[in-house]
């Protein structure tokens, strides 16, 4: 599944990711409010699809075949506004606006409200449905599209998932491909503690998935397994992505409690300070 990728593409797509990690610390600051935990554990993977895969461009947000993403776990907004912000849709000083009143920036993403967001999502459980549609509906007008989806690893717990996953696998939505962000946390605790929805590769293979299972924070790997996905014919790819919670600050790293609290003024400098220092 892992080939050879070009070394200055992933020093690039590395550079890209630390930017959008300290963009997230900083927003979620600012606010006092949003979930850093899981923004920070799926940073590589919107990096690796907003600025290798995804054919999109800021200018005409709307074109109509241009690639498709639904944040699933919509709470994760910070992740998506970050990178949406790296990639010029938004300038980064309305990233300070996030989660205040009249901000395009709500705690989850609105499609109504800002360019670049395909679907307003929140409600776990429901991306997935939404993506299939889209999947569905560029087979059926015979667009070139693929659709991208992420899912949080606590987010398939709701029967809804296993709904759409049915339906994907029926309709053999092969320009579908999700990622779930398997960081092994929710904010309750540990995923497998609280409702363990393991083995999750069986699963999504009795669905009729294709299913590849990596390390999210490899862009190697990452790259591999969505050109994998897309040479895949006749049934949709589950990527199921072993993430670190809190990836790339060290107190934030595994720790559950992250998943919907706001660091401090201290705390953040120190966050920033270790973002920094991943550069050198």
């Amino acid at each position: 599944m892992t080939k050879v990728v070009d070394q200055q593409l992933l020093s690039e797509l590395k550079v890209r990711a630390n930017h959008i990690r300290q963009e997230i610390v900083k927003m979620v600051t600012e606010a006092q409010s949003g979930h850093p935990g899981g923004s920070l554990s799926a940073a590589d993977i919107l990096t690796v699809l907003y600025f290798h895969v995804m054919n999109v461009d800021p200018e005409n947000p709307r074109m109509p075949d241009r690639d498709r993403f639904v944040l699933s776990k919509g709470h994760a907004s910070p992740v998506l506004y970050a990178t949406l912000a790296e990639k010029g849709y938004l300038p980064k000083e309305e990233l300070a606006t996030f989660r205040k009143i009249n901000s395009r920036l709500q705690g989850h993403p609105s499609y109504k409200s800002l360019p670049g967001v395909d679907m307003s999502t929140g409600s776990l459980g429901q991306g997935l449905s939404a993506a299939n549609g889209m999947a569905l509906a560029a087979k059926l007008d015979k667009k070139p599209f693929r659709v991208y989806a992420l899912l949080g690893d606590g987010e398939v717990q709701e029967g809804m998932i296993w709904e759409a996953a049915m339906a994907a696998g029926h309709y053999k939505l092969d320009n579908l491909t999700a990622f779930l962000d398997y960081n092994g946390l929710q904010i309750d605790g540990e995923v497998d503690q609280i409702m363990n929805p393991a083995p999750l590769d069986e699963k999504f293979r009795a669905f009729n998935w294709h299913v590849l299972v990596i390390d999210g924070h490899d862009l190697e790997q990452i790259i591999g397994a969505i050109e994998e996905a897309k040479a895949t014919k006749g049934k949709p790819t589950m990527i199921i992505a072993n993430t670190v919670k809190g990836k790339g600050v060290s107190f934030m790293e595994n720790q559950c409690g992250w998943h919907g609290s706001a660091p401090n003024r201290e705390q953040c400098e120190q966050a920033l300070k270790e973002l920094l220092g991943g550069m050198e």
